[in-house]
């Protein structure tokens, strides 16, 4: 891009213009609701929906535009509703569809759109799809709905490829055949109980369209589609010597993983437009899809294809200049020339918050299954100071964001949860060596004192809280200007009255000095110090500062200013 100089602070490079375009999705700010987490109304150590519905008021009190839930349908739960057992009701954990439909309504009268977790990837093994499959057989119309193979050796008696598991372990699980043999294999990316469906079968497609139709009637506002860069797989189902998870490695780049990322993919999405599309213009998906580099990433929000897509290069980017300004760069370019959103995310139910990953000293690394007791040990004062700032930051950025609960109180993720109480796949699958992501998914504080920290009224929760909660709770923020709830607030505020959402980005080269990232959107110059001495301000209204600040920006510290 050209450099011009437009501001009384020298030469600005210009990236990204603003948005001619005012669909909602291109500027929104949405809110991820985990429901088992989020607040319990009938006291059985669970959140539910009617424990969504009483407290939906604070969400759109912090000036959020829709929410987004994690699955509430029906499922055993062995992967937290992940594991789909009915895509169209709602599992008894969490209510009823009647719950659904008043949740529904509370948010449409507090200004929220709803949008709603989609797996297609895979179900449940006890969902009735799967069930008739292994009742009817090999070689059978049920069967062809999942990846059902038979295995290598004299036999049988090796999985039909060397596939992984997302979750550790092989990829593939023998089933016991009707008459009591050993049988065929059946693929799943994920936990055993997760059962890959086969998209090469016409008969799946179909079964989707009706339960895009089902959810669409009840009037949600889209899809968030799990893993939706997995669900075709590459013709005979070659080995793969890389990553589990697809991501590129020495010798195996991501773009040539067999179970990702595959061009039937193509299809699917744009035919899923076409039943969107006739609902209103206003309906979206956006796609989990976890590929590199951002110019793979962007083919999945081209012209046809999903709204968004989760920006997983933004989420990993150390908390450093150089690599904070590439991942920026690389994203708006690469969005920008399919003519979608950027999309800017910090925290989800899968990974470390950054609370936690900013107090990591240098040198440490969170993997993105958690850390636990034995595991670096963050710095709980310093990671909630740098994620105020990481938090400023990202919300000036033009694009959408998606905000994880429990971030706009600055919660750390809970490092000393008891092999006993661990309930994530991963830590079982993997004999405790993966930590897993229940330190993510702890239940919220809603009070500083009372049950559970007002998460539940019997006080039971499913995951232990910490006693740091008394402290971080809602309650204990809600009337402190200093508090991150306050932050967040002021920040989401200021971000719609400024339009920031739609808006342009320049780099203030001559700000961007000394560990220092400045940049421009409209009339606020946005300035994240990532070096290791103070830095002078330049002259301007202060709009939001991550720290007081007078004349100079400490170090770890961000602010909006006017100019």
């Amino acid at each position: 891009m050209l450099s011009s100089t437009a501001v009384g602070f020298g030469p600005l490079t210009e990236v990204h213009a603003a948005s001619a375009s005012r669909e909602w999705w291109r500027s929104a700010v949405i809110y991820q609701i985990y429901p088992r987490s989020f607040r319990d109304a009938n006291g059985d150590g669970v959140g539910d929906l009617p424990g969504i519905t009483a407290e939906l008021h604070h969400i759109a009190e912090l000036g959020v535009d829709a929410i987004w839930l994690s699955p509430f349908y029906a499922s055993p739960q062995r992967d937290a509703g992940y594991d789909v057992s009915d895509y169209c009701d709602v599992d008894p954990l969490f209510g009823t569809l009647e719950d659904f439909d008043a949740l529904s309504t509370a948010a449409r009268s507090l200004g929220l759109r709803v949008i709603v977790d989609l797996v297609p990837n895979h179900c449940s093994s006890e969902h009735a799809l799967f069930q008739a499959a292994l009742a009817a057989g090999p070689g059978s119309a049920e069967r062809d709905m999942f990846l059902f193979r038979d295995g290598r050796g004299e036999h049988g008696e090796f999985p039909p490829n060397n596939w992984e598991s997302h979750f550790g372990g092989p990829a593939w699980t023998r089933v016991t055949e009707p008459d009591g043999t050993p049988g065929q294999w059946y693929a799943h990316l994920f936990d055993s109980t997760q059962p890959d469906f086969n998209w090469d079968n016409r008969a799946v497609a179909a079964e989707f369209e009706r339960i895009l139709r089902f959810w669409l009637e009840r009037g949600v506002d889209g899809f968030r589609v799990d893993v939706a860069h997995s669900l075709v797989k590459a013709a005979g189902l070659p080995d793969w010597g890389g990553r589990a998870d697809g991501a590129s490695s020495p010798g195996f780049p991501g773009h040539l993983a067999p179970m990702f990322g595959q061009p039937g993919l193509k299809g699917v999405y744009r035919r899923w437009r076409e039943v969107l599309a006739e609902y209103g213009a206003d309906k979206i998906l956006c796609a989990e899809a976890n590929v590199d580099p951002l110019p793979r990433m962007a083919e999945w929000v081209a012209s046809g294809q999903q709204h968004q897509a989760f920006n997983f290069r933004y989420l990993s980017a150390p908390f450093a200049p150089g690599p904070l300004r590439g991942v920026i760069d690389e994203s708006l370019s690469a969005f920008d020339a399919v003519g979608a959103p950027t999309t800017w995310v910090l925290s989800n139910h899968d990974v470390v918050r950054h609370a936690t990953r900013l107090g990591l000293t240098e040198g440490d690394l969170a993997s993105g299954d958690g850390i636990g007791a034995g595991g670096p040990t963050p710095n709980v004062t310093l990671g909630r100071a740098r994620a105020r700032a990481a938090s400023l930051f990202m919300l000036g950025l033009p694009g959408s964001a998606y905000l994880y609960q429990g971030e706009e109180l600055g919660l750390v993720d809970n490092l000393d949860i008891a092999p006993h109480e661990r309930q994530d796949p991963t830590f079982h699958r993997t004999g405790g060596e993966r930590v897993g992501r229940d330190g993510c998914r702890v239940p919220l504080p809603w009070t500083s004192s009372g049950p559970a920290y007002g998460f539940s009224p019997s006080g039971a929760s499913w995951l232990p809280q910490p006693g740091l909660w008394a402290e971080l709770a809602r309650d204990a923020q809600a009337a402190d200007p200093a508090s991150h709830l306050s932050l967040y607030r002021e920040a989401l505020g200021l971000r719609r009255e400024h339009d920031l959402g739609a808006g342009s980005l320049a780099w203030a080269d001559e700000l961007s000095v000394g560990g220092v990232l400045a940049f421009v959107n409209g009339t606020i110059l946005v300035m994240l110090n990532l070096g290791c001495a103070p830095v002078e301000l330049p002259p301007g209204e202060v709009l939001a500062s991550s720290a007081p600040v007078g004349n100079a920006l400490g170090p770890g510290e961000a602010v909006w200013l006017r100019f």
